[in-house]
């Protein structure tokens, strides 16, 4: 499909088929159960709704589809597929892509896309299976954000970021919200961090809001490949002046909100009760994000938040007005600087915001926290990581862990120290003196450097010497240049 449409196009074509024969797979799994078990209940809607499954109407199963790969009237077919998935299960109406009949789309490349995707080895055990198109899912949702470059920013956090913040946060049960969700990504890797710790899928309930229609589709199908039963609304006017969730009040919050967002429509709401600490400029949402995600946490609700950089120290608007407010009301919890280039939609680095409604204690999972007010943890984590491509870093395993590892040490009181150069707990008259900015590196100082055992006065003249070498260097080519220059302007005559 490369060649004839834009990545942003084909990716719903691709995404949408994968989806379809996630669901069919699933459903003809449980069918087979049903006949060797229940035969009476093959034809009994519930008992495949029962099991979180989707019911799949007959010309919309994988097979018949399939079987009809190799007619030109192929399109049509998918978009009365998904038209018939979409009557009968009320969660996905208005979700599903339904233009695969359009003309500009070569019918045979079709077919033999579901020829491709029909090839793909799913298990027929139903969790295997639904994880493995999970992860089928989230690849491409990756590589097509690769693929769009800035666009791909809009509907994809990378992997890296939400899997340090899902870390960070631990949401072990409870209630999850994300205003600005995308594609889901933040949400799939606290249901997978639920499960790798022993829980289930369904101990946390999902809350989410987009103003991207089209982002808001890929969101929902990226849920129901997962299994995750979710609340995410849209509607085009956004979370700020049209929160769909006014009364919920999240355990966690994780976001990734747009950085730097200039016509956001603040001064449409200069008077909100959102605004806690201080009214946002209307030429920078970062603060009216960062005070929104506030007001929607419970009494001793967690939250991670990246932002752009420009966040941590701005002065401009009242910003640091309003972040010396959120210090001393302390809500500020953990500060992380991230290195560059670890996003698709922009080469700059950006920094991560750990709030925290009640720092006086608490638990997470079977940890006790400890009294925390007062203090801030500065983390700078910019030189971690490792370039996938030419473009691009991610943060390995070991990365992720010395980043979380020291959070939670100094959460819970157990084995923290600063480390120079890494990590430093401060305390909030140590952020007063330095202006209520909140970037690491100032906290952090410098990284010890291992002493060699080399006397001051001999490194002194090894450095002296190389340096007067270089001098010497540096004089014999500035004259080779200028007799060359000369030969030059000689043979021009």
């Amino acid at each position: 499909m490369r060649g004839t449409m834009e990545p942003s196009d084909y990716k719903h074509i691709a995404l949408g088929l994968i989806f379809l024969k996630h669901i069919s797979d699933g459903f003809m799994a449980k069918r087979a159960e049903l006949e060797r078990d229940y035969p009476e209940g093959v034809e009994d809607e519930d008992e495949y709704r029962a099991d979180n499954i989707f019911w799949v109407p007959k010309p919309a199963r994988w097979a018949h589809l399939q079987a009809s790969a190799k007619q030109p009237g192929i399109g049509k077919l998918i978009d009365e597929a998904m038209l018939e998935i979409e009557k009968v299960n009320p969660s996905l109406k208005g979700v599903l892509p339904k233009d695969y009949a359009r003309p500009a789309l070569n019918p045979v490349m079709l077919g033999e896309l579901i020829d491709l995707i029909s090839g793909i080895g799913f298990k027929s055990d139903e969790g295997q299976s639904r994880d493995v198109l999970g992860r089928v899912y989230e690849y491409f949702l990756g590589q097509f954000a690769g693929a769009e470059g800035k666009r791909g920013g809009e509907f994809y956090t990378p992997r890296s970021v939400v899997r340090t913040m899902v870390e960070m946060l631990q949401p072990h049960d409870g209630r999850v919200y994300d205003p600005c969700c995308g594609s889901g990504g933040m949400f799939v890797q606290s249901e997978k961090f639920v499960e790798n710790h022993g829980g289930r899928i369904g101990d946390i309930a999902v809350y989410g809001q987009e103003s991207n229609h089209t982002t808001w589709r890929l969101c929902m199908m990226n849920l129901a490949v997962r299994g995750i039963d979710a609340d995410i609304r849209w509607n085009s006017d956004g979370s700020f002046h049209r929160d769909e969730l006014p009364d919920l009040r999240a355990d966690y919050v994780l976001a990734n909100p747009p950085f730097n967002v200039s016509d956001w429509g603040g001064n449409r709401l200069r008077e909100d009760a959102r605004w806690k600490f201080g009214i946002p400029p209307a030429g920078n949402a970062n603060f009216a994000w960062l005070q929104h995600i506030l007001h929607h946490l419970a009494p001793a609700g967690t939250a991670g938040v990246v932002l752009a950089n420009g966040s941590m120290s701005s002065t401009q608007s009242g910003e640091g007005e309003i972040r010396q407010a959120m210090v001393e009301g302390d809500v500020i919890d953990c500060m992380i600087a991230m290195p560059g280039q670890l996003f698709y939609s922009t080469q700059i680095p950006v920094c991560l915001w750990f709030l925290a409604k009640d720092k006086s204690n608490g638990l997470v999972g079977d940890a006790k926290l400890r009294d925390r007010r007062g203090e801030i943890l500065f983390i700078d984590a910019r030189k971690l990581g490792h370039m996938v491509d030419r473009t691009r870093r991610e943060f390995s395993d070991e990365d992720i862990a010395r980043i979380t590892d020291t959070y939670h040490a100094w959460r819970e009181g157990k084995g923290y120290a600063d480390v120079p150069g890494f990590v430093y707990s401060a305390s909030h008259e140590e952020v007063a003196k330095h202006g209520y900015v909140l970037t690491p590196g100032r906290y952090v100082g410098a990284e010890d450097v291992e002493d060699d055992g080399v006397p001051f006065a001999e490194r002194f003249a090894a450095l002296q010497a190389r340096l007067e070498k270089q001098f010497e260097d540096g004089e014999r080519l500035e004259n080779e240049i200028r007799h060359r220059l000369k030969l030059v302007s000689y043979v021009g005559r």
